[in-house]
């Protein structure tokens, strides 16, 4: 037997016994290795100053003083103590560049990787995560987001966001419906409306519905469903965690991917600060630290921190110069550069990445852009960057369109 004829029969032989799926880095290995993914949203654009990138001492630092951390040379703002302690754990990138600096725009680029075009219809990247690694057949959602989202653009309803306005509770149409008594009655109810809409034309349309119905009742009837709710938490979580909705949102997060939900987002608005800088920053910043902290801290104590990327972003950043609007200053939209807070999942953490001058007005090292932020993310989710999505018309379109992945985040 030659040797292209042994390689021939070994990979049949492996095509016949199921085995050819533990070989490469394929999209079953991942979902068995359960590899998951929390985004962390500061809705608003955080001020990079007053996070990760501090300027005490200089005209622009403004009244924020730098505090050190875990990690030896690296220091952030003075709002941040408890992640400040979790440094060895975290990285954070300060020199990001984007080219969007309004809100809509600049969530867009964010949370899809893609500058806003005339189509508005890329997914976010949780609607690609689950699109890649998420499991079709599972009866929880494979992408959840604790806040209003962005949704799936063309990957369509099988991977949209399901929506939790009320973090620890299950949504009011979900906790109505799950006697299944009621939900056999409500579907059945839909299905004749749906029946009517196809014979007037809209075929396509009860197919969507037909979708979204199957998820639903996969969803009523799971047995996951409780990963939703934390009325069987103690007090001691309650307070670890902090009782604002972000907190209980991060707790809801930790539990959700606990369950094998490939990818949650909680957002936490409030970071537009164009006035009253230094009171706003407070309230915001000490949620965040304290919900964002003892997430690393559980996920890490779990087990689950080595195979659960964290990320916290907003859509841009703030002007390094301080503005003069009364009653009192703020900063206003700045996209030149900004943070990014990152962890687990093969990140390296005790790491600052690139650097700004004295004054926060340029980058002076290692400049890094969005796509090769998203090329970052794929990598540690084992993600093929390059791949393909299509489009409902068959058009080819890559997940990350440029860039590449930033080797100092995993060497």
């Amino acid at each position: 037997m030659n040797r292209r004829s042994l390689l021939q029969r070994s990979a049949a032989g492996l095509l016949a016994s199921g085995l050819w799926g533990h070989l490469g880095l394929k999209a079953d290995d991942v979902k068995r290795e359960g590899k998951a993914c929390i985004l962390v949203w500061l809705a608003g654009a955080p001020s990079q100053m007053e996070l990760w990138d501090p300027k005490p001492g200089t005209s622009n630092g403004g009244e924020t003083k730098a505090i050190a951390t875990a990690t030896s040379g690296i220091k952030i703002a003075e709002f941040w103590p408890k992640i400040a302690q979790q440094m060895k754990d975290v990285a954070v990138i300060r020199s990001v560049s984007g080219k969007e600096a309004a809100h809509e725009r600049g969530a867009y680029h964010l949370q899809t990787g893609r500058r806003m075009t005339g189509s508005k219809d890329f997914p976010h990247f949780g609607a690609v995560v689950a699109n890649k690694i998420g499991d079709r057949k599972s009866d929880m959602p494979n992408f959840v987001s604790v806040g209003e989202t962005l949704g799936s653009g063309f990957l369509g309803v099988n991977h949209a966001p399901f929506i939790v306005d009320r973090p620890g509770e299950l949504p009011e149409n979900v906790a109505s419906a799950t006697s299944p008594q009621k939900l056999k009655r409500r579907l059945e109810l839909l299905r004749e409306q749906d029946d009517e809409l196809s014979e007037a034309g809209a075929k396509a349309l009860v197919e969507e519905h037909a979708k979204l119905y199957e998820r639903a009742n996969k969803l009523m009837t799971s047995p996951r469903l409780k990963s939703f709710e934390l009325a069987g938490e103690n007090d001691k979580t309650f307070e670890a965690y902090g009782k604002s909705n972000f907190g209980k949102g991060c707790l809801v997060a930790r539990r959700l991917v606990e369950s094998g939900v490939p990818f949650v987002e909680v957002v936490r608005g409030g970071w537009d600060m164009h006035n009253n800088l230094y009171d706003r920053i407070k309230t915001a910043a000490a949620d965040v630290d304290q919900g964002l902290s003892q997430l690393l801290t559980d996920l890490k104590q779990r087990g689950l921190l080595s195979k659960t990327l964290v990320i916290c972003m907003g859509e841009f950043g703030r002007t390094p110069k301080i503005n003069s609007r009364d009653p009192k200053p703020g900063r206003d939209h700045w996209a030149r550069n900004f943070n990014i807070l990152v962890a687990g999942c093969g990140v390296k953490g005790g790491r600052a990445i690139g650097k700004t001058n004295d004054t926060g007005q340029e980058i002076a090292d290692r400049a890094v852009s969005v796509e090769d932020v998203f090329q970052s993310f794929c990598q540690a989710l084992q993600i093929d960057a390059t791949e393909n999505l299509y489009t409902p018309q068959g058009r080819p379109m890559k997940i990350v369109d440029g860039g590449e992945a930033i080797n100092e985040l995993f060497a």
